[in-house]
This record gives structure tokens, sequence and C-alpha cells, in this order.
């Protein structure tokens, strides 16, 4: 097993920090919500099934948000990565695509985002726009 492979076991799916922080956010707005609902697209990581919003959380590293410091190459194993990332970004793009078609608002908030609080704060309050008008 190569060292990265071990490294990449270690990187969470779920409950990340900034998931926790926009999860955090929106239930101090009464917000209630679903996890990871597998039955979806993606599997996005906040549900609000009623009000058919689903949002994700991106890592800027893995999912590569454009022109964000958070989203470098590695140096090392260039075309592995490059590879890995393009992978991830069209199956983002796939999930996004699908969730609209069946009719579901998404939002993604980027790791960047979340760790700003004025960046975290527009982003929640469009999300609950989202959800509330129902």
């Amino acid at each position: 097993m190569s060292d990265s492979s071990g490294q990449m076991r270690r990187v969470r799916r779920f409950d990340t920090a900034p998931e926790l922080l926009v999860r955090k956010q929106l239930w101090r707005r009464g917000l209630r919500y679903y996890l990871h609902s597998k039955d979806l697209p993606g599997t996005p990581d906040i549900v609000f099934s009623k009000a058919k919003v689903a949002v994700f959380v991106h890592g800027c590293f893995w999912h590569r948000h454009q022109e964000c410091k958070l989203a470098s190459t590695p140096k090392t194993n260039r075309d592995f990565w490059l590879l890995k990332f393009c992978q991830n970004v069209k199956r983002d793009v796939n999930n996004v695509t699908e969730l609209r078609e069946a009719g579901w608002e998404v939002a993604v908030v980027w790791q960047c985002e979340a760790q700003n609080a004025d960046l975290l704060r527009r982003r929640i309050v469009a999300i609950e726009q989202a959800v509330r008008q129902l």
C-alpha cells in the first residue's frame, strides 16, 4: 500500500469541519434537515426534502474550487492527481445536473467560504431563502 492511499483513506467523507460549520449555522436559524441522503445523486451533505433543496459542502482541494489557493495540485504523481480531480469535477457536474433535472435546488458551499464568517453568512442566508420559499 502506498503512502498516498493511506492518506486518502484518512480523509473524512462526512462530518468535515466545514460541513459542521454550515450545519451549525443552519440549525441556529431554525432550519431542520436530513444528512447524507443516499437516495439522491451525489449523496448531498444536507437535504431539505420538503423544499427540495440539496446542499453540498465541498473541499476546495478535492473538488477544484476555481481560483482558490486551497485547490493546489501536488507536484508528485501529477498525472494521477489531475485525472482524479477531473473525475471528481465531472461527477459533481453530473450530480448537480441530475438533481436540478429532478426539480431540486442545489447549493454548493466551498471549504474556503465556510472558513470566512462573512461569506458563510451570505451562503447560509441564500440557502435559508431557498428553503423558506415553500
